[in-house]
């Protein structure tokens, strides 16, 4: 199994696109069953370590929002339809800071989760993209925010690490 580090998207968020989810599994679509939220990493394992650095890191950083606009697929994974965010440079410099905290801590990164390759997404439907893709088109923009970070690793036999739940006060870089 794989373990992930997820941005966890806030309540209304997360009930939108269960809604999509609803609509894609109404075609015949198996649709995911997990809480909606944006996979930031994946690695074979996130030991204690890394753990420890990600929430340090995530004192000091404010969380974005997001906007999550548009009806596609993945490169990795034709068979599912997802839902992209809109990427702008706040995404990219926590999704980078993630990536800084975690480097040389987790074993087997996941190449698709980098930084220059990661295209951040919410899975709405694993089968039937096409008929999924039709009762869903034209999406409205789901608004989200990022309300906190979770760790899921089968190896190292934790979930949700507690600490990593909130955003900082302020962004990297800025005074106290």
């Amino acid at each position: 199994m794989t373990a992930l580090v997820r941005f966890r998207l806030d309540d209304a968020a997360a009930a939108e696109i269960d809604g999509l989810r609803a609509r894609a599994a109404a075609t015949g679509a198996t649709v995911p069953t997990d809480r909606p939220a944006l996979t930031a990493a994946a690695a074979v394992a996130v030991p204690a370590p890394a753990r420890d650095a990600l929430e340090d890191e995530l004192r000091v950083l404010a969380l974005p929002s997001v906007w999550l606009a548009t009806l596609g697929a993945t490169a990795g994974r034709p068979g599912e339809l997802v839902l992209a965010a809109v990427v702008d440079a706040e995404l990219l410099a926590v999704h980078a800071a993630v990536h800084d905290a975690l480097a040389g801590r987790v074993r087997g990164p996941v190449a698709a989760y980098l930084p220059g390759a990661w295209l951040p997404h919410s899975v709405l439907a694993v089968s039937r993209p096409a008929e999924a893709f039709g009762a869903l088109h034209p999406v409205e923009p789901v608004r989200a925010r990022i309300v906190g970070v979770e760790v899921s690793d089968p190896q190292e036999g934790a979930a949700a690490a507690p600490g990593m739940r909130t955003p900082g006060r302020r962004a990297r870089g800025q005074r106290a």
